[in-house]
Order: structure tokens, then sequence, then C-alpha cells
């Protein structure tokens, strides 16, 4: 490859700081980049990457550049191509689920997978664990099928084995968890799948077990890039030493004081200890902030230096000093949020702003219901990051069922949601025989509705509709390859009469699913668009399985944005709300108890309040409203380690003019509001949820009453229709 002259490299020469150039091209063995929020990591990481290709040090298919969503990728990839364009073909850029699901399509078929495996996401996890449990005649009251999920996936993040299970076990759910993880392992393979933790764990598994494909692959790529190093974990820990253990040029950036994933498996010792990983490693610090104000800057430090699990380091920036970082104090959540709707049009009024320039971020996504009525009274438009999720909705999920089965046959999940909808009656009853012959005689789902008629017990109407739609499946798995995707599953829509259906119930919600399944024909339309190599169905059900919330966020509308805390996480806002800041609630109570926890907390705080550019608010009420009354709140301990000289503090009465305050917070050692125990239907559920009642099914909240010392619902069942619900004794589980 020709080497590029220094003169075609000027965008290194002024486009990077000092250090940022130093980082840049020290190329050769491990680099660690302790990058500081708002430095410029993503720049740097490109700039390397272009640097090593403009210099003919690597190939573009030698280099593995890693990130955490989508769209980090996507902005990585984009930023490349302007340095050095039409040198991409060939790299691998993305994610590390998307990456390593890459990796597995290719190598997978030696651990018993075919290239067509499915990927399930936690809806179909909770379905396969429903049907163990019921096999295993276990109560889902007494062992709940997400909370098996979640212990599955932190076994499997830790590289847990079954035996080292068997050692813990504390109570019920611990008993039962290695049987009931063994026989989902079991499962997943005999139905050609893998989780999201599978797409780690297997590449592990496949280069243990065949060292010549680690050799290869450690031999391949000659150069690591990986970003957001601090949020990964064991498995992905242990996967990266062996890719990079043949070179050992590999280069992570991260900053220890936004470690935030704990809950979901990452170890912030990765990052901490390595230099004891790699000793002749070399590293660089990046404190020089492009994007907050020094009071910004000097007030986040001020929380998270109180730390003792971090690098020593402080940010610096050259922009302007700002305004001072403002609390205010109010007596309600309800005045809270009308305070931030107050606070957002003054800020238009004064800024000169869009909406698009402002977040609101919370703790909990409990806390949105009354921001998002605050913000409709006064007609301020929004977009809630997090919540119902497009891919989630049952008519989307149905659709993509179709288009699995034909992708995976061995897909049983996707079969069993499938195999009566649209109606074909063909019941629970009907479909138990059909599992029981297969087992039996050791078939898939998909053959035993091929061989239909060997089920003698089967009354014959369910026998004949069950012959029609194996035809059906069969024909579309025949020219699958032959059609694009969107014709495909415009063209099995159409035959299904699903829109038909939907516009003869003449709902409101079910005109939304007939233009929600016309949507997801025009998102896979534009995906086969978007891509550079051949167009498959595997593709796009492997891209929506690995969409992630802030993938899906439209960052282009002009609105507010409402999100959790962990959902800001590389973002960043003109100006920012952090609303809630009281004990119990951030931090969360159970952090109290143990110092980890609170740590990972007080970088929780760091991160949001390092998303504001220009302004920061913070607010904290002193009784905040819970189903059954309302409850004295009081300062969190984060309010109190606030440097006092960055911060102004206000109080915004009903008329909105704000009254200035001392600065003291409350005191009181009391016991804390329990906010992360509370039940999920009293402090979660909110219109337009997806929830699932045991008796009947799926459904959507379509109305709240919380006036009642037993507050009501109202659900919207997908097969029992509406019902009316008392909430203690409702027992729904948030989909």
């Amino acid at each position: 490859m020709a080497t590029i002259t220094n003169s075609d490299l000027h965008w290194l020469k002024s486009d990077l700081n000092v250090v940022q150039k130093q980082a840049v091209a020290e190329t050769e063995g491990p680099v660690l980049i302790l990058a500081g929020a708002g430095s410029g990591k993503t720049r740097v990481l490109t700039y390397r990457i272009a640097y090593l290709l403009a210099n003919g040090l690597a190939e573009p298919k030698e280099l593995l550049a890693m990130t955490f969503t989508n769209k980090a990728a996507a902005e990585m990839r984009e930023r490349v191509a302007r340095l050095i364009p039409n040198r991409m073909s060939g790299m691998w850029i993305g994610t590390f689920h998307s990456l390593f699901a890459r990796l597995l399509r290719q190598e997978g078929q030696r651990l018993g997978f075919t290239k067509s495996f499915s990927i399930y996401d936690q809806d179909d996890q909770v379905t396969l664990i429903k049907t163990i449990l019921k096999d295993f005649k276990l109560k889902q009251q007494d062992i709940p099928p997400r909370a098996v999920a979640h212990k599955i996936s932190a076994a499997k993040n830790a590289m847990l084995t079954f035996k080292q299970l068997e050692q813990n076990q504390n109570n019920y759910l611990d008993v039962q968890l290695p049987a009931i993880f063994r026989e989902y392992q079991r499962r997943l393979r005999e139905m050609d799948a893998m989780d999201f933790d599978d797409l780690l764990l297997k590449p592990i598994e496949l280069f243990e077990r065949f060292p010549l494909i680690l050799d290869y692959y450690s031999d391949k790529f000659r150069y690591i890039l990986v970003d957001e190093y601090q949020d990964t974990n064991r498995a992905q820990y242990v996967v990266l030493k062996y890719l990079a253990g043949k070179h050992r040029n590999i280069c992570v950036v991260g900053d220890d004081d936004q470690s935030i994933y704990r809950w979901r498996g990452a170890e912030i010792k990765n990052i901490l200890d390595f230099e004891k990983d790699y000793p002749e490693c070399k590293k660089f610090h990046l404190e020089q902030n492009y994007r907050s104000t020094q009071n910004i800057l000097a007030a986040a430090h001020s929380v998270v230096k109180n730390n003792h699990q971090r690098h020593p380091k402080k940010l610096w920036t050259e922009k302007e000093k700002g305004n001072k970082v403002v609390l205010i104090q109010v007596d309600t959540e309800l005045e809270e949020a009308k305070m931030v709707s107050d606070r957002i049009g003054y800020e238009l009024k004064n800024g000169g702003y869009n909406f698009s320039n402002f977040a609101v971020l919370y703790r909990t996504n409990a806390q949105s219901r009354v921001l998002e009525e605050a913000l409709r009274s006064e007609s301020i438009p929004y977009i809630i990051v997090g919540g119902v999720k497009f891919y989630e909705r049952k008519e989307i999920k149905d659709v993509l069922a179709y288009l699995r089965v034909l992708c995976n046959p061995s897909d049983a999940i996707s079969l069993r949601r499938i195999i009566n909808f649209p109606t074909r009656g063909i019941g629970s009853v009907t479909f138990g025989k059909i599992e029981a012959y297969a087992k039996k005689n050791n078939l898939s789902l998909l053959d035993a509705l091929k061989n239909i008629d060997n089920v003698d017990t089967l009354q014959q109407n369910a026998r004949q509709s069950i012959k029609r739609f194996y035809k059906m499946l069969n024909k579309y798995s025949q020219v699958k390859n032959d059609l694009l995707p969107a014709e495909l599953a415009s063209s099995l829509i159409e035959e299904l009469g699903i829109i038909r259906i939907y516009k003869e119930e003449g709902t409101i919600e079910s005109l939304t699913r007939i233009d929600n399944i016309r949507e997801l024909l025009v998102a896979i339309a534009e995906f086969s668009k978007q891509q550079d190599k051949p167009v498959t169905l595997e593709g796009f059900l492997e891209n929506v399985s690995l969409t992630t919330d802030i993938d899906n966020w439209d960052d282009k509308g002009n609105a507010v944005t409402l999100m959790t805390l962990h959902s800001a996480k590389g973002l960043e806002f003109s100006v920012v709300f952090i609303v809630g800041l009281e004990e119990g609630l951030f931090p969360l109570s159970r952090s109290s108890a143990d110092p980890m926890e609170l740590e990972e907390e007080r970088r929780l705080f760091y991160v949001g309040a390092t998303r504001a550019m220009n302004c920061l608010y913070l607010s904290w009420a002193r009784s905040r409203r819970r189903y059954g009354g309302n409850n004295r709140s009081y300062t969190s301990r984060f309010i109190k380690e606030l440097d006092a000289s960055f911060i102004d503090v206000i109080h915004v009465g009903r008329n909105s003019i704000p009254r200035r305050r001392t600065f003291l917070p409350e005191s009181e050692d009391q016991t804390m509001p329990d906010y992360e125990n509370e039940s999920q239907e009293q402090s979660e559920l909110r219109v337009g949820m997806r929830v699932e009642h045991q008796t009947f099914g799926k459904g959507t909240i379509l109305q709240i009453d919380p006036s009642s010392h037993h507050p009501k619902l109202v659900v919207l069942f997908d097969s029992a229709g509406k019902r009316r619900l008392v909430l203690p004794y409702a027992k729904l589980e948030i989909l």
C-alpha cells in the first residue's frame, strides 16, 4: 500500500491538541488513553484509525474497532471516511455484539450453529424461561422468569460455571437456577439461537476449542481499538486478551469516572488494572474538555473526586466560566416538573436555543410521567428515550417472528408466537400435542408440522389449518433468497391479511398498529439501501436484534429529550436538567450499604452533569408523591458534596420569578424512601406501556387513575380486550 505523505496528513496537525497528537501517533504496543468527558476521545480514535491507514501501517481488514452503540460505531465510520475517503472496505468497525455476531456467522458451525442462528432478545429469553419453568413444574410466583433471566445474564457476564452457581445458593431461586440454566442453554442450542451474552461467550469457546481459529483472528487483527473500555465486562476482557495476544497492539480509550454499568456486569478494574495486564503500555491523559463551561466542570469534579476507585485527574477548559450551576429547591415533584417547563421557556426566550438543545435526566423511568404532563400542558414537544420500543410492539414482533422462522426453522419461540396468529384454530391444547409429538420423535417443531398426519390425536380442522400454515411457510422459505427482504415481507403481510384484520377492528389502537407495520416495511427498505454488501433477511433481523434505545433516538427532531441518566452517556446538550436529587432516589437507597454501588451512583451524577455544555440545572423536592401518599424527601448527598462556590441556589415560585436562597441543603439523617424496591405496578406504570397479566396475557395501558386508595387502571389486552384492574392485585409484569 502506498504511503501517504505528511502534506496529506494536514488534519493531524490542525485538528488535534498536543496530547491527542501523541496518542494518535503512538501506534505500536498497548496504549491506554484516559479520556475525560468531552475531551475528544472519539476524535482520537478515528484519527488514530486514519493515521494507521494513511501511513501504510495497516490494511483496513487488519483493523478491529469496537464500541458500545451502533450510533457511536456509525459516527466513527463516517469520520474516518471523511478523513481518508474510499479506504473503509473490509474494516471491522462496530459494537462488540455486532462484530462478534459477524464472526460467529462465519465460524459458528464449528460450535454446532448455522449461519442463520437467531439472536434472542429479553422478551424471547423470558418466553423460553417460562416454558422451562412449566416443564419443570415450578411456579412463576416462586421463581419470576425475569429474575431468572437477570441471574443467567449476570452469570454469563461473570463467566460463572454451573458448578460455581451450585456453590452459591442463598435462596430458593438460587437452588433451582443451575438446572434451569443448563436446560436454557440446551434449548438455545436446539433452537439454533443465542442470546446477547452468548455473542460474547461463544467466541471465547471457539478460540479455546479451536486454537487455529484464534491464531487466524489474532494474526488478522494487527491493531485493536476499544472505545468505552471502562464499560467492558469479564467476557469482553477475556476475548480482547485473546485477540491482542499476538501483536499486542491494543489501544483502549475510556474514563473510569464514567463507569456506570456495574449492574449489567461491567468491571471498572478492567481499566484500572490495564497497566498490570500490559506493563509496557503507554498512557495518555486527555483532560482538556471541549464541551462544558468551567463552572460546570468544577462542580462535577467536586462530587466525583470523593470516589476512591479512580485515576487522579481533573478536567480543564479554555471555555468561559459561564453561569453557575443552578440548584432549585421545590416542595413537590409537581412543582419540580412545572419548574422544568418554565425554565425551558425562559432559556428559549433568553438563550436563543431550540427545543432539541434541552435534556431532562432522571434516575428512574417512573419520574417521567409528571414531567411529560408538565411539558404537554405548555405545548412543549418532547421525546422519550427508552419508552415503548418500536421493535418490541406486539404487531412488529409478530411480523418479525414470521421472518425469523423463515431464516431459522429451528426457532421454536418464534414459531410458537405465530402458529395461531392470525387466528387459525390452533389453540394451546393442539400446540401441546404437537410439542409432545416433536419431543417423542426427536423432531423440531417445524418438522413436526411437516409430518402432522402422524399426530393421530388431532381434530381434522386443526390438522388442515396446520397443513395450510406449513405450506405457506414452506413457500416463502423457497423464495426467501430470490426476493429483496422488503418485497418478501410485504408479500407475506398481504397474504396473512394482518392489515385487513386490523382495519376491520377499526379501533384507534388497531389503526396505529397498521401504521407501525407500514413503518416496519419502510425500515426494511431503508436498511437495504444503506448496505454496501449483499442484502439478506438475516442481516436485517440481526440489525434489529442489536438495536439499542439510543440507536432509535431521533436526534434530528426539534424536541426536548427525556431520558434516564444511564441513557445519556456519550451525548451532549446545551441545557441539562437533573431532577430528583434526593437520598433514596439519587443515589438509590441500596447504594448506601455498598461502597462500590455508591461510587457508581456518584459516577452517574458526574456523567449527567458533564452532558451540559452551557447550563446545568439540579433540582430536588422536599416531598415526592407515590401511590399511597406524599413522602418526605431529603437532600441527596451529592448536593452536599458540591462546592458551594460554583452553585447558585434559587427557588422558583408559582410566577416563575427566581428568588435566591442561601446554600443550606437539609441534612436530617432519616430513613430514606426505597424507590428501587417499590412495586413496579405502583411506581413505573404509565399510559402507553406494554404489560403482561398471568390470565389476560399482553396488553397496553390506556388509563391510570391514582386518586383512590387502591389505584386503578384500564388495560387493552391483545386477546382479552379492555379490562379494569386494581393495582395492588393486578400483578402486572412490565415488558
